[in-house]
C-alpha cells in the first residue's frame, strides 16, 4: 500500500459569512493555523470587531500524521456549538485550520437542536468560500559534507528535484577544510530512498530533523 503523504487544508483565510436565524446573527470565519499558539490572538481581533457578540465559539484541527484538535463553545450549551463546527472540519477533510463563529443574539432563544444547525451552517458555509489545496508531508534532512563532495550532494539534489531549505559552508577548525551543511525539504514517501542515496556516498552524512 502506498504511503499517504498529504492532507487538505485552506488555501488562505476566508471571506466572512453571515446566518441569520430568528434575529441571531452568526459570523463564520475559517483561518489556516499550523500551531494552537495561533488560536488565541485570532479571536483577540474578533471580539474587537464584534463588541457586542456573546458567544465566539471555535473548533480547530492540526497536525497530518499526528492530530490534535480542540472545540469551545464559549458558553453555549454543551456540545451545541464547538463540536458541530468541527463535524464540518471532518466533514470537508481538513486539517491544520481555525472555524470561529460569532453570535450575536437577537433576542429569542433558538434551543440546543436550533444552536447545532446553526452553528453547523455557518462553519459550512465559511468553508464553502474557501479554496481547498492538499499539501504534502515533508521531511527534513541535514546533509553535511567535506567541499570535496559538494558536486556529489547537489549532484543528487538536482537529480531528485529536492528543495534545499538553507545552506552554509564553514571551515573545519581541525583539518582547515571548507564544509557544506545543507538542509533540504523531500515528500515523505520519497525520503527513505533519498536518505540512503545520500547514506551511501562516502564523507556525507545525513541526519533527519
Amino acid at each position: 500500500m502506498e504511503l499517504k503523504d498529504t492532507y487538505n487544508t485552506i488555501a488562505n483565510s476566508s471571506d466572512v459569512v453571515l446566518f441569520k436565524e430568528k434575529n441571531s446573527k452568526f459570523f463564520g470565519y475559517a483561518f489556516p493555523i499550523l500551531s494552537e499558539d495561533e488560536v488565541k490572538p485570532i479571536i483577540d481581533v474578533l471580539r474587537k470587531q464584534h463588541p457586542h457578540a456573546g458567544h465566539f465559539c471555535y473548533a480547530y484541527q492540526i497536525g497530518a500524521e499526528s492530530i490534535s484538535y480542540r472545540v469551545n463553545d464559549d458558553g453555549e450549551p454543551s456540545n451545541s456549538a464547538g463540536m458541530p463546527i468541527y463535524g464540518q472540519i471532518q466533514s470537508f477533510t481538513l486539517t491544520n485550520i481555525l472555524i470561529v463563529v460569532v453570535r450575536i443574539f437577537g433576542g429569542v432563544k433558538l434551543g440546543v437542536g436550533g444552536l447545532i444547525t446553526a452553528y453547523k451552517k455557518t462553519a459550512q458555509l465559511a468553508l464553502d468560500n474557501c479554496e481547498i489545496i492538499e499539501k504534502t508531508v515533508n521531511i527534513h534532512f541535514i546533509i553535511s559534507f567535506d567541499y570535496q563532495n559538494m558536486n556529489k550532494v547537489m549532484r543528487v539534489i538536482k537529480e531528485k528535484k529536492l528543495e534545499i531549505i538553507s545552506q552554509e559552508m564553514e571551515i573545519n577548525e581541525i583539518s582547515e577544510i571548507p564544509m557544506g551543511k545543507i538542509e533540504i525539504k523531500i515528500r515523505k514517501k520519497n525520503a527513505e530512498n533519498v536518505y540512503d542515496i545520500f547514506n551511501s556516498i562516502f564523507g556525507i552524512i545525513v541526519q533527519r530533523l
